[in-house]
């Protein structure tokens, strides 16, 4: 008796745990890449010198319970240099922070509104699970890096984001600068 008990507790594990297996991912790949290509294309063309800013493509991975979470990594300002100029000089490195400085609210208001957009595209998200976009800024060697954070981070909940019309996201919107 003792055994039959003990099989059949068994097979009911076994069987939860392939039909786990079995269940299709709330969010599939096709929907993510679309989140992805999208914001490639925003990151790519929010400079209004049009420079090279992404770095690589983004990624995006949804995580049941807790939501998706998208990262990129983007360049404010190329570097002046060359094979044949290898380090910029100091006016060139002063006018580069500048631009830096300048360029992060900027960077800022184009990720709320890409966190906006992801929102309305990632339909089988559930509305109360987190929305996180993370924006790694590389830093070159020879630069001043006060004021300009390493990583930006924009977070908000589903609900939010599609409720909010645009008009109060400053208020709905956790950013986070490292």
């Amino acid at each position: 008796m003792k055994t039959m008990k003990s099989f059949v507790l068994l097979l009911i594990l076994v069987s939860a745990a392939y039909a786990a297996a079995g269940e299709a991912p709330r969010v599939d790949r096709t929907q993510m890449e679309k989140v992805e290509k999208n914001l490639d294309a925003t990151l790519l063309r929010f400079t209004s010198d049009n420079s090279h800013t992404l770095i690589g493509l983004t990624r995006g991975i949804y995580l049941e319970g807790v939501g998706a979470v998208l990262t990129a990594e983007v360049i404010l300002v190329n570097a002046p240099v060359n094979i044949m100029h290898p380090l910029p000089t100091k006016e060139e490195v002063t006018a580069m922070h500048k631009k830096k400085v300048d360029r992060v609210p900027v960077l800022k208001k184009v990720l709320k509104d890409a966190l906006v957009a992801a929102a309305a595209s990632l339909d089988s998200i559930p509305p109360d699970e987190q929305l996180v976009i993370a924006v790694i800024l590389p830093r070159f060697q020879f630069e001043d890096a006060a004021g300009v954070p390493a990583q930006i981070t924009v977070q908000a909940t589903k609900r939010k984001l599609l409720e909010s019309k645009g008009a109060a996201l400053d208020t709905l919107i956790r950013i986070t600068e490292n």
